[in-house]
C-alpha cells in the first residue's frame, strides 16, 4: 500500500504511523521551510528534534515539496499516480483551491482513497472553523463528565480527540481499500474531530437519550456500576472493577466483607448504585487498611480486575509491555538512540517490517524523487535551488 501523507500535527500523522506499522509505504510531505508544526513543539527536544514529532512519525519517508508552485504540483501528481491513499487535514476548501479536491483527483485517479480530517467535517454550518483537540474535548461533552464532581471540567492527559480520529481514519481507509478490491473504485472519507469525539460518549449519551438528564462529573466512579473506581490504600491508590454480581460476591469474600452480602441495599448492581453514598465509605475504609500490593495479591488471586494507579514511568517499565514489544528503540540520525511506544497491533502473520526512526525534514528527497520518480540528480539539485523541494 502506498500512502501519500499531507497531514501534520497529530490525527493524520497518528493514522499514517499506524498504516506504516501495518506495512504501508508512507511518504510524508512537508513544505520547504514550512515543516509539520510539531517539529517546533517543545520542550523537550533531543538535539533539536521535538519529542512530540518523534512520537508519531516513525517508519515514514520524509520529503519536502512546495506543491503550490507549478513544478511542485507536477511532482505531487506523479506521487499521486502511484498512491493508493491520500490523507490530509487541511481546512475544508484549502486543497480544492489548489486543484487537489476529491472530485478532481477522483476523476484523474479513480482508485484513490482520499481521507480528509478536519475539526467539524466537510459540510454543516461550522465546516470552515479550525478544530484543536482541547476545543473538541470541551465541545464534545467529554470534559463535562471528566473530573471531580465538585471541581471544574478536565481534559484528558492525552490528546484523545486527535488520537481517536486518527484511529477512525485507519478504519475508514482499510474499509475503503477493501471495497476497492471489489469495485475497483476509491472513495472519499470525511472525518471530523467533533464526530469522532462525540462517538466516545457511548453509554453517557445513552443515559441522556433514555432519561433526558444531562450526565455530570462523578470523579472516578461509574454511573451504572459499583464498585468501579479508584480507592485509596495504605500507601497509594487502587483501581477496582466489580462489574458483575459474581465479581461483587468474590470481592466481598476476598476482602472479608461478607456482611455486605447480607445487606439488601447492596444485593444487586442497581441497588448498589442507588445506595452508593452508604456503600462507598465502607469500601474505602476497608481498602485503606492495607497496602496496594496486599490488595493486588488478594484480589487478583480471587480473579478480580484491579490494578494500581501508576505514573507514566512506572507504566512504561512494565515487563508485560517489554514482552509485547510495546517499547521500541530506534536509531535517529540526529537525536541518536530513542525509545518510543510500539504498535499494539499484533498480527499472527506479522505486520510490516521493523520500525524505522522518524525522518528529518526532507531526509528522503533523493530516495523518493530520484529513486522512485526517476529524477536525475541534477534536476533534483535545481528543484532544491528553486525552493520547490
Amino acid at each position: 500500500m502506498h500512502v501519500l501523507d499531507l497531514s501534520r500535527i497529530l490525527s493524520g500523522p497518528f493514522a499514517t504511523m499506524t498504516l506504516a506499522d501495518l506495512g504501508a509505504e508512507v511518504i510524508k510531505v512537508e513544505g520547504p521551510g514550512q515543516p509539520d508544526e510539531t517539529r517546533n513543539w517543545g520542550p523537550p527536544f533531543l538535539d533539536g528534534e521535538s519529542t512530540y514529532f518523534l512520537a508519531v512519525n516513525r517508519s515514514k519517508l520524509g520529503v519536502t515539496l512546495d506543491f503550490k508552485k507549478p513544478r511542485g504540483l507536477e511532482l505531487l501528481h506523479r506521487l499521486l499516480a502511484r498512491a493508493d491513499v491520500l490523507i490530509e487535514n487541511f481546512r475544508p476548501g484549502a486543497l480544492e483551491r489548489l486543484g487537489l479536491g476529491y472530485e478532481l483527483l477522483a476523476a484523474r485517479y479513480p482508485r484513490l482513497v482520499y481521507c480528509s480530517i478536519s475539526g467539524y467535517g466537510h459540510d454543516g454550518p461550522r465546516r470552515a472553523e479550525p478544530g484543536f483537540d482541547v476545543v473538541i474535548q470541551g465541545e464534545s461533552g467529554v470534559m463535562s463528565v471528566t473530573g471531580d464532581a465538585n471541581g471544574p471540567p478536565f481534559k484528558m492527559g492525552v490528546s484523545i480527540a486527535d488520537i481517536v480520529c486518527g484511529m477512525y481514519a485507519v478504519q475508514g481507509i482499510l474499509a475503503a481499500l477493501y471495497q476497492r478490491d471489489t469495485t475497483g473504485v476509491g472513495q472519499k472519507i470525511d472525518l471530523a474531530l467533533l464526530d469522532s469525539m462525540v462517538s466516545t460518549l457511548t453509554y453517557q449519551s445513552g443515559i441522556y437519550f433514555a432519561t433526558g438528564r444531562t450526565p455530570v462529573r462523578m470523579g472516578n466512579r461509574h454511573p451504572s456500576i459499583v464498585p468501579y473506581e479508584t480507592f485509596e490504600t495504605a500507601d497509594g491508590h487502587l483501581n477496582l472493577g466489580a462489574g458483575t454480581q459474581r465479581q461483587w460476591e468474590a470481592f466481598c469474600a476476598a476482602a472479608g466483607l461478607q456482611d455486605l452480602l447480607d445487606d439488601p441495599r447492596f444485593a444487586t448492581i442497581s441497588a448498589r448504585v442507588a445506595h452508593y453514598d452508604v456503600l462507598r465509605p465502607k469500601l474505602a475504609a476497608a481498602l485503606r487498611t492495607h497496602s496496594t500490593g496486599h490488595w493486588l495479591d488478594l484480589l487478583r488471586g480471587a480473579g478480580l480486575p484491579c490494578g494500581p494507579v501508576r505514573t507514566v514511568a512506572e507504566a512504561l517499565d512494565d515487563p508485560q509491555l517489554a514482552a509485547r514489544g510495546m517499547i521500541v528503540e530506534l536509531e535517529h540520525p540526529r537525536a541518536g538512540r530513542i525509545r518510543a511506544t510500539g504498535s499494539p497491533l499484533k498480527l499472527s502473520r506479522g505486520a510490516g517490517s521493523a520500525p524505522t526512526p522518524p525522518p528529518l525534514s526532507g531526509q528522503h528527497n533523493r530516495e523518493v524523487y530520484c529513486g522512485i520518480l526517476g529524477l536525475a540528480a541534477e534536476e533534483l539539485a535545481a528543484l532544491e535551488a528553486e525552493g520547490i523541494v
